[in-house]
């Protein structure tokens, strides 16, 4: 099959819509269930390119979240801890297996970015994986295929109808890519460029030293970068994404953005946000919204109109702004990777804020003095890549 007819494009008005190969190729992909549309094949076929390439980068499984061509979580399989499993939600699902641990916290960094998200995973999907896949919201997965269990676990959502793709994973896209535009063809060679610790080597920093899990987290966030929309920061600890900051035209609010989201990522496994008792039978999304109002600053407004009642059991002590700063003083070790450069010393000044403490960015800015300078007030390690990572 080299043609799949799709129901519309980006929307509903724009007919007809189709995926097709040239020169009668066949389409490198099956769709196993379901009846993927324009916007789920974009963001399968970027996931699937983020994916793979953390897979041949760290040799681990990897998994991603998208949403709207952006990846809103991307990690790989290294085990969950106690914290991590219950503030994503799967503390009840015993042991998982790696590909499992690297869905869990892709979904899980950012659960408000990742709802209705489109997944995709660099190994056969497995049981483990499918049964977290099968509770959340969701439109649909794409991996190199899936084990007959897993398979019929997700051909049971939706009622039949959630979104299953099979992709070759031997499939090697021509060297060239096109798109039209206002009736322009642009044509540019595929961004082939392999990201991996050699981009790391030019510190330019007093600090030196950045440790092999920090290679390996700004390998992520380098990787992340390269399928998302630009400008674009991300924020990588521990094996996975924690803040993606995309598509701001200016690049201190991408790092703001991601900033704010690593922070609440942290703020959810504060003793505060874990002892909060929620009334009987709320849903996960429900619970999720509940958990970013209470760290929010809005939370005074909730109390205040007693809203408080429809969602907790009890009625939650405020979680006061000193409280916030306090435990996020305590997030350390956390790596930064930029698409492009950082024209001012202010990101870094942000950045310092949400724990960061090695840097990856291509470098090239007449002002990388600047930079350099702020990174080494906070004693920070940071590599001049010197490759740009836009993607649009």
């Amino acid at each position: 099959m080299n043609e799949l007819q799709l129901k519309y494009g980006c929307n509903p008005n724009q007919k007809p819509s189709r995926i097709f190969m040239n020169d009668g190729k066949e389409l490198p992909i099956t769709v196993l269930c379901g009846r993927p549309g324009y916007i789920n094949f974009l963001d399968a076929f970027n996931g699937w390119q983020l994916v793979k390439e953390l897979k041949e980068a760290t040799g681990l499984p990897a998994a991603a979240s998208f949403k709207h061509v952006s990846p809103a979580g991307a990690a790989v399989g290294l085990p969950l801890t106690d914290t991590l499993a219950k503030i994503y939600w799967v503390d009840d699902m015993g042991e998982l297996s790696p590909l499992a641990c690297a869905y869990a916290r892709a979904r899980g960094a950012d659960r408000m970015s990742s709802f209705g998200d489109f997944i995709s995973l660099s190994d056969i999907c497995d049981v483990d994986t499918a049964r977290i896949i099968k509770r959340e919201v969701s439109d649909g997965v794409i991996a190199p295929g899936y084990e007959p269990e897993a398979l019929e676990i997700l051909k049971s959502k939706k009622n039949g109808n959630y979104n299953v793709i099979q992709i070759d994973p031997d499939y090697v896209p021509e060297p060239v890519e096109r798109k039209q535009v206002f009736g322009v063809v642009f044509e540019q060679g595929r961004n082939d460029l392999a990201i991996n610790e050699e981009l790391l080597t030019n510190i330019v920093t007093k600090n030196k030293e950045i440790p092999k899990e920090a290679q390996i987290d700004l390998m992520i966030s380098l990787i992340t970068l390269k399928y998302t929309q630009s400008n674009s920061v991300c924020y990588a600890k521990g094996g996975q994404a924690i803040g993606i900051g995309a598509g701001q035209q200016s690049r201190v609010h991408c790092t703001r953005l991601a900033g704010q989201k690593a922070d609440n990522w942290f703020l959810r496994q504060a003793p505060q946000v874990l002892n909060l008792e929620f009334v009987d039978g709320i849903r996960r999304a429900d619970r999720d919204n509940a958990i970013d109002v209470y760290i929010g600053e809005e939370y005074m407004d909730v109390l205040a109109d007693g809203k408080w009642e429809k969602i907790f059991k009890v009625k939650p002590p405020v979680f006061t702004r000193e409280e916030k700063r306090k435990w996020l003083d305590q997030l350390q070790g956390v790596s930064l990777g930029s698409d492009a450069f950082f024209p001012f010393g202010d990101n870094i000044d942000r950045a310092y804020k949400s724990g960061v403490k090695y840097v990856a960015q291509p470098g090239g800015s007449v002002r990388d003095d600047n930079v350099i300078e702020t990174c080494d007030q906070y004693g920070m390690a940071m590599a001049f890549t010197g490759i740009r990572l836009f993607h649009h």
